[in-house]
């Protein structure tokens, strides 16, 4: 018999909908991908009552989607979702850094040193997983830094589906230019310049966006086509 997968810490239905969550940000569910009540219920060793309200929870937070008869499958992000997640996160993120440069202590840069350290080691491995859930965390992480839960809330589940989106859209920015360019924004952080940090989130922001392959034509191709080849 499969033995139940052991969930992240907090509540069932927390931990539930956290490690589906984290096989998203990972790329280990593919965009499209069926999720089975019963088959995910015998996985988790839980009830399929916790986890219809684990993927309610990720339905809301765009992650997933939930149809009648159909049931619930890994969210598909349109172009137009894509594009709105980056001009969402260009709201957030450049205000956010531009306080965070002000602010930052000698603990938080060290902090961030080192998960980049981290980071920058993993770029170049095998376990893509890894890398593609350290280069999301960066972001969050400085929003937990600051104290700001609510931030770290949203900018959380933003930077979820922006994951998703790379995964859909076939990214062309390499792990090392993105972690590169991480590095480059704590420096400006470190020295305390207020206006370099934005540009560099500014840029870095735009190079995710310009590395996805955002054709229309061939998006709605990909988009119709997918189902077919996802995982069930």
């Amino acid at each position: 018999m499969m033995n139940p997968i052991e969930p992240p810490s907090g509540s069932v239905t927390d931990r539930v909908a956290a490690a589906i969550t984290d096989a998203i940000i990972e790329h280990r569910l593919a965009a499209g991908t069926k999720l089975v009540e019963q088959n995910l219920a015998t996985m988790f060793g839980v009830s399929r009552t916790i986890v219809r309200q684990a993927l309610i929870r990720l339905e809301r937070a765009r992650l997933i989607k939930l149809e009648p008869a159909k049931g619930a499958s890994v969210a598909m992000p349109s172009v137009k979702e894509t594009r709105q997640i980056f001009t969402t996160r260009r709201y957030i993120e450049i205000p956010m850094i531009t306080e965070f440069a002000r602010t930052a202590t000698k603990a938080n840069i060290k902090l961030l040193r080192m998960h980049l350290n981290a980071e920058q080691k993993a770029c170049p491995q095998a376990d893509v997983h890894g890398r593609t859930r350290m280069l999301a965390d960066f972001h969050v992480l400085i929003a937990q830094i600051m104290g700001n839960t609510v931030l770290e809330e949203v900018l959380s589940q933003l930077v979820s589906r922006t994951s998703l989106a790379a995964m859909l859209y076939q990214t062309r920015l390499s792990a090392e230019h993105s972690s590169d360019e991480h590095v480059e924004l704590l420096d400006a952080i470190e020295s305390k310049n207020v206006e370099l940090a934005a540009q560099i989130m500014t840029k870095h922001l735009n190079n995710v966006e310009a590395s996805l392959n955002l054709d229309a034509s061939l998006t709605d191709m990909r988009l119709a086509l997918m189902p077919l080849n996802a995982t069930h």
